[in-house]
């Protein structure tokens, strides 16, 4: 019986051995899966589970003890506090800078860039949640500064994440402020530049400098440390690039 139970303990150990959890902020959603499979090129026994979603909300989550081992968030500041309350065991580094773009199903006159937005066709402005989602702290920031507040304050839908703003921009609302990363997806093709999207002035809004960090249960993980260096490579650069990200 000893024996049946210790088989059934390494078994056990086997089938999770090599898996890593990594928290992911929504925006990176379309560069994840190119990402991952260049990572398993040199790390074939190493299973990276992906989680997706807001980064407010996974720090609220890191900090009840969520299992993961990496958080790569859409901001520095989420990181940094995590660091500065010991629950990060890395200083945040930059991995990517994202940038926004205004996404809509119908075909807009976006010459007129973010002032599109007050026109009166425009009633219903998707955002992410600017206290859980980066993306949507920038998107409010540029329309702050574009001088637009007022007489867009009651236009706005809110969304969980960045990557439910996409959605709402192509369904229920008339206009999304989404990830860039998001138009370079194959499943965005029918979108067209400045039809359907056009970027925002990089100019008003603070550039979105993105951070990734180890938590402190992957102490001495030599396979989330391995992960953790593939995305500061320049492997990881040429993917960031490629779906419209800046990098350092």
């Amino acid at each position: 019986m000893k024996k049946v139970i210790l088989s059934l303990v390494l078994l056990c150990s086997s089938i999770f051995a090599g898996q890593i959890n990594v928290a992911v902020a929504a925006n990176v959603s379309y560069a994840i899966n190119d990402l991952v499979a260049e990572f398993n090129k040199t790390n074939p026994n190493t299973q990276v589970q992906i989680n997706l979603g807001s980064s407010g909300k996974f720090v609220a989550q890191i900090k009840n003890g969520a299992p993961f081992n990496i958080f790569m968030s859409a901001d520095m500041k989420f990181p940094q506090a995590l660091f500065e309350e010991n629950f990060a065991i890395t200083k945040p580094v930059i991995y990517a800078q994202g940038s926004l773009a205004m996404l809509s199903s119908k075909e807009l006159d976006f010459s007129k860039g973010i002032n599109l937005v007050k026109e009166n066709s425009i009633s219903k402005i998707a955002v992410a949640n600017p206290k859980t989602a980066p993306y949507g702290t920038a998107a409010m920031e540029a329309i702050k500064n574009a001088g637009l507040e007022e007489v867009t304050k009651d236009k706005f839908v809110y969304a969980e994440s960045i990557s439910q703003v996409t959605n709402y921009a192509t369904t229920a609302a008339d206009i999304g402020f989404v990830a860039k990363s998001s138009m370079y997806d194959e499943k965005m093709a029918k979108y067209k530049e400045n039809v359907n999207w056009v970027s925002v002035d990089s100019k008003l809004y603070t550039p979105i400098d993105q951070g990734i960090v180890i938590l402190r249960n992957a102490v001495d993980n030599k396979e989330v440390k391995a992960f953790y260096d593939f995305i500061l490579s320049d492997k990881a650069k040429e993917i960031f690039v490629k779906y419209g990200y800046l990098v350092k």
